[in-house]
């Protein structure tokens, strides 16, 4: 077999969803209200694959910027090498919660 490159390699546990809690999203998702200075958790759904955030971000916590009408903007921090960097990005709000 070929060797994995794809932008979900390595993501076989992380992304996916645990025994008895597959299919339909509750609603409740979709009814919590997020506003800028929100501390949230930065946790993938694999049911949804639009507006997931790559996997380096999965578990991170971070402080809401932007609010729009299905995402919010996170602000995180990366770290690179010997540094940490503060990333900015966009994530339906399938993959976040309040922290």
């Amino acid at each position: 077999m070929g060797h994995s490159h794809g932008l979900r390699k390595g993501t076989r546990y992380a992304f996916s969803r645990d025994f008895k809690k597959t299919g339909y999203i509750p609603l409740s998702t979709y009814m919590k209200t997020y506003k800028v200075g929100d501390i949230v958790d930065v946790v993938c759904n694999g049911a949804v694959q639009k507006g997931m955030p790559f996997k380096v971000y999965h578990g991170k916590t971070g402080v809401v910027y932007n609010v729009t009408k299905s995402a919010v903007g996170v602000i995180l921090y990366k770290q690179v090498r010997n540094r940490y960097i503060e990333k900015r990005i966009n994530v339906r709000i399938e993959h976040v919660r309040h922290s």
